[in-house]
């Protein structure tokens, strides 16, 4: 059993009776992220792949604009929590020193290190224009997620992000008891393996709040599937972003709200309409 599991003893009610048992849970510890000996972020998060959380975290907030500013990374286990210990180029350092900062964040907090409204809100990277994908593909790319999702299977209590492409399938994932952390870990994965986000879809067993929208977009990421569904704002940012949001996306089906012009029957349809305006017309 991994350190991300712990068996805990449970009292049980059911069919009008007690019994007792076990079950298996996810643990949840401090994650210290610091840069250069400064302590940039704390989140609560699962204590598995950290060096991707590290790297992930630092991509998708801005703090370096590729894998190569981090000139090292180090994990240590303390009695109350882990710490991501990272050092950066010394032009980066010197950034990170201005605004550096300890903010706690809760359980799948995506503001960490922000201290305005108009940062929390920023615009987000513009995404490439990337591949078309039929609902066939989006299907397959759903329903793939589930088998290799080992930690949920043991503990049905954490969210997966991951990375598929219509050539390999599931190309990465990652699990943590907060979704942004499992966004982040996939996007240190990604990373670490030099992988373009632009070729394929990204994955979420989670809804789609802003910050989800913002991580995908510094990943390049041009198609976001989930299984829950989208707030206003992410949707008005994924908009903006280039991004196209497919949401409530179940064994029968999905919701485009974004750049439908990726779905190719999505696609296929708008141009049967156009054709058919200008009949009537005509």
């Amino acid at each position: 059993m991994s350190d991300a599991v712990r068996i805990a003893d449970r009292l049980v009610w059911r069919d009008g009776a007690f019994s007792e048992g076990t079950r298996r849970v996810p643990e949840e510890t401090a994650i210290a992220l610091t840069y250069n000996g400064g302590t940039h972020a704390v989140m609560m998060g699962t204590p598995q792949d950290l060096a991707d959380f590290g790297i992930g975290f630092s991509l998708n907030e801005g703090i370096v604009a590729s894998r190569d500013d981090i000139t090292s990374l180090e994990i240590v286990t303390l009695d109350d929590g882990v710490e991501i210990r990272m050092w950066l180029k010394p032009e980066l350092a010197a950034r990170m020193a201005e605004r550096r900062r300890h903010i706690a964040g809760p359980t799948g907090c995506g503001l960490c290190g922000i201290d305005s409204i108009a940062e929390a809100v920023r615009p987000p990277s513009p995404v490439p224009t990337g591949r078309r994908f039929s609902p066939r593909e989006i299907m397959a790319a759903l329903g793939s997620i589930e088998p290799l999702q080992k930690l949920n299977h043991e503990t049905r209590a954490v969210h997966a992000a991951a990375f598929w492409t219509a050539g390999r399938g599931i190309v990465s994932l990652r699990e943590d008891v907060g979704r942004h952390n499992a966004l982040d870990k996939l996007a240190g994965s990604l990373a670490q393996a030099r992988t373009p986000a632009h070729d394929g879809i990204v994955l979420l067993t989670s809804r789609v709040s802003v910050e989800m929208v913002q991580k995908a977009a510094a990943m390049g990421a041009p198609v976001v599937v989930a299984v829950s569904a989208p707030t206003a704002l992410a949707i008005r940012t994924a908009d903006a972003a280039g991004i196209t949001l497919v949401a409530v996306a179940r064994n029968d089906g999905f919701e485009i709200f974004t750049h439908p012009e990726r779905i190719a029957a999505a696609i296929d349809a708008d141009a049967r309409s156009s054709q058919a305006d200008t009949m009537h017309v005509a």
